[in-house]
């Protein structure tokens, strides 16, 4: 049985192409512009769909934390107010969806509160992804699971026994489970790949991967272990500031990054061992007993 579900007009799953998700995130610093830059380096090598993070930062952000003093490029600020700096409004996903539909990519944003959900209702959404934060909110879960949309759960910094409990609620019908590790850069001895078999052999959905290292290996590794969605934070340039610049890649990494994954899928095969037409000259002229 093939295990699949559809995002937008494409089917995600086992037997399909890697579906390559480029995460912008909040790495446009709350400028549009700069987002925009990103979409088009999205475009130009091959990315099937970008992705956003909604929130609203007075009910994500911990109250302990609100007020916490740094340094940003606004300023000397609170936490919450960078967290208010760095977040879109109407008018700026007004202008996401109209230039994402002018260059024929897919959007998508994660969702950390049921007001941000609501917010994106109105663009009619390919899919939902509740972020690892977020899994263990279960009315989240509730709200996004009666839109009947598509669902990406995120898994990082989550047990099984929590990741077990958030299928429960949201169901398998239309989902989608991410593994990743939300450390940012994550070092290699923490990206524990083989947990995407573990989740494969634990629920009958897609399971796909999320990457927070450094570098491109790891991310084509998950792919060959049978993550078919793959994503990606990108940036301009990761000397820019923001707390996920560090753990993303580059316009040039992308496009290795795009290359290596459609390789990956050619290479992999369907498993069923044959002799290849190209091959018989080889057979003809070695092998002494035939």
């Amino acid at each position: 049985m093939t295990i699949s579900i559809k995002i937008g007009d494409r089917e995600v799953g086992e037997g399909f192409p890697i579906y390559f998700v480029a995460e912008i995130g909040i790495n446009h610093n709350g400028d549009i512009e700069t987002a925009k830059q990103m979409i088009d380096v999205a475009v130009r090598n091959g990315v099937d769909a970008v992705k956003f993070q909604k929130r609203t930062p007075e009910l994500c952000v911990p109250p302990e934390q609100r007020g916490q003093m740094r340094d940003t490029p606004w300023g000397y600020i609170s936490y919450l107010d960078y967290r208010l700096k760095t977040e879109f409004g109407q008018e700026e996903y007004q202008e996401i969806d109209r230039y994402c539909k002018e260059k024929g990519i897919v959007w998508f944003s994660s969702v950390w509160d049921i007001p941000s959900v609501e917010f994106l209702q109105q663009f009619n959404p390919v899919c939902y992804k509740i972020p690892s934060a977020s899994l263990t909110d279960h009315e989240l879960l509730k709200k996004v699971k009666s839109l009947g949309a598509p669902v990406i759960l995120s898994t990082g910094m989550s047990t099984m026994e929590q990741i077990q409990q958030a299928v429960e609620v949201v169901g398998t019908e239309r989902l989608l489970i991410t593994h990743t590790t939300s450390t940012y850069p994550c070092e290699p001895e923490e990206l524990n790949l083989r947990a995407i078999q573990t989740l494969r052999d634990k629920f009958p959905v897609p399971i796909s991967y999320s990457g927070h290292e450094v570098g491109l290996i790891p991310s084509v590794i998950a792919a060959a272990l049978g993550a078919c969605l793959i994503e990606r934070h990108i940036t301009l340039d990761r000397a820019m500031w923001g707390t996920d610049q560090a753990a993303s890649v580059e316009p040039g990494g992308i496009e290795r990054l795009v290359k290596y994954l459609r390789v990956t899928e050619q290479a992999l095969g369907d498993g069923i061992k044959r002799v290849y037409d190209s091959e018989k000259p080889s057979l003809m002229k070695l092998r002494r007993y035939q």
